[in-house]
């Protein structure tokens, strides 16, 4: 699903909002995700998930196009942890 396609199923599932004001909860919904992780927070949506960061540290890559050796900082990189309700969605039982 893309953002547009987002945006189309809670306009046709919430029909009383207009289409700037769903934009708009949608982009405060991403933006506090997104701010809340800069800050090394986590955000868990129960049934859903955990976003959170972890630590990647420095580690000596390879172009791929020239093959020469290059130095990768270490980095902090997003993370999600699929909820137990998520898991047994996607693979269900029997």
């Amino acid at each position: 699903m893309i953002r547009s396609e987002l945006l189309q199923a809670l306009s046709d599932d919430n029909p009383d909002l207009r289409p700037d004001e769903i934009e708009q909860v949608v982009d405060i919904f991403f933006e506090e995700i997104a701010q809340r992780l800069a800050e090394g927070g986590r955000v868990e949506l129960r049934g859903f998930g955990t976003f959170s960061t972890r630590e990647r540290e420095s580690r000596t890559g390879r172009n791929p196009r020239t093959g020469e050796t290059v130095d990768v900082p270490a980095k902090r990189v997003p993370y999600f942890k699929p909820g137990k309700e998520m898991r047994e969605r996607l693979n269900p039982e029997g």
